[in-house]
């Protein structure tokens, strides 16, 4: 099942886009495409016929997926200790997806509490019902859909998953652990001595401290990942196992029937996701910054032994598209442009369930960027969702 339904409304109209460069599945081709009703009904390298919208020899792209960014809280959340109303910071946040390219985005909401955010349990209902209330109203760009990440070591979070799991808009979830000395966090040194400079606290006193937590929340994460595990099983939903970072991580995600590891933080668990059939997720900002901000492997590493096999924007929009053509350009990474385009398009949204878009092929949703390049940056000119200009 799609999610294209009246809430996302087509153009009506013929139109044809000529004179781009189409990135198709495979290749990359001097063409235009026609588009009716909402979807691609031909794709040709022919002549140029007169009618049409002219690109200019510009690259004509399929509108990108991102099945994870962190950005729709970053506007409820503008500054430390101010709280945006989540119905505008919902428009504010689509203005800059749809500006970076992305025509479907899975806002990654937090389901459950950490200790540095305790708010989150409170904003979550909020942020669904206003992107259902603004998509609803036509008042977004993008097709927002909901991608739950399930902080597994929040007792309330099997309760906050139950709540919000069957609104048609969620459609994705994940777990996820955010504790001292796990997963992506493998520092535990570096916490205590935190620990030590913001309480006063002794050695040993922080040493005992952070014992205790992980204890309790070990409890609890027992308790409540297979508890979401089941949830996101009876609904259906891709499931997402988060910041891999042990082989023993791996085996319990394929155990638990997980197909997706999103942001291994190792070598080795990419490898094994990988040699296991499951499709690995690997974080823009990473390729773009050169390494992880958090000290983990860099998703160049994967990139050059072909185990990323989707791109998410994680905490930067913008950064699919520009990661797209940087890949290309980069000869260790063994990419051309249509096989680094198929990592922020076809393939997330295959993973996702999205059989209806992703690429530039008769038949497809008419999702489409018209995008230029300057001195090897790509910039969108134009976005079509479903056939109609939004951009």
């Amino acid at each position: 099942m799609t999610f294209a339904d009246k809430r996302i409304p087509s153009g009506s109209e013929f139109v044809v886009l000529k004179n781009a460069r189409l990135v198709l599945g495979d290749e990359v081709v001097s063409g235009h495409v026609s588009v009716s009703d909402g979807v691609i009904v031909s794709v040709d390298t022919g002549a140029i016929p007169q009618a049409g919208e002219d690109l200019g020899g510009d690259y004509l792209v399929p509108g990108l997926v991102d099945i994870h960014t962190d950005h729709f809280e970053k506007h409820v959340f503008p500054r430390a200790h101010v709280r945006w109303d989540p119905f505008r910071a919902a428009m504010a946040h689509d203005a800059q997806i749809i500006g970076s390219g992305i025509t479907t985005v899975f806002d990654s909401l937090c389901v459950g509490a950490t200790i540095k955010n305790p708010e989150r349990r409170e904003i979550l209902a909020p942020m669904i019902d206003a992107l259902e209330k603004a998509q609803s109203a036509g008042m977004l760009r993008a097709e927002h859909l909901v991608h739950l990440r399930c902080e597994i070591t929040d007792a309330e979070t099997t309760r906050l998953t139950e709540e919000n799991i069957g609104k048609n808009i969620v459609r994705m979830v994940s777990v996820m652990e955010h504790l001292p000395g796990r997963r992506q966090s493998k520092n535990i040194e570096g916490y205590i001595g935190r620990r030590m400079a913001d309480t006063g606290e002794s050695r040993q006193e922080a040493e005992r401290v952070t014992r205790e937590l992980l204890n309790f929340s070990d409890a609890i994460s027992a308790k409540v990942r297979p508890e979401v595990v089941a949830l996101a099983h009876a609904h259906k939903l891709p499931l997402l196992s988060h910041d891999d970072t042990e082989l023993e991580h791996i085996d319990e995600a394929i155990g638990e029937g997980i197909l997706i590891s999103e942001f291994p933080c190792t070598l080795d668990a990419a490898r094994k996701a990988k040699t296991h059939g499951m499709h690995v997720v690997g974080g823009a900002p990473n390729v773009i910054r050169g390494g992880s901000q958090s000290g983990n492997v860099a998703v160049s590493d994967l990139m050059a032994e072909n185990l990323v096999d989707i791109l998410a924007s994680d905490y930067v929009p913008r950064s699919l598209l520009d990661c797209a053509f940087m890949a290309a350009q980069n000869e260790a990474f063994g990419v051309d442009l249509p096989s680094a385009i198929r990592l922020v398009s076809k393939t997330p949204a295959h993973v996702a369930g999205l059989s209806d878009r992703g690429e530039i092929i008769q038949g497809k949703r008419a999702d489409l960027l018209h995008v230029g390049l300057h001195d090897g940056h790509p910039f969108v000119k134009q976005a079509w969702l479903c056939g109609r200009r939004v951009y």
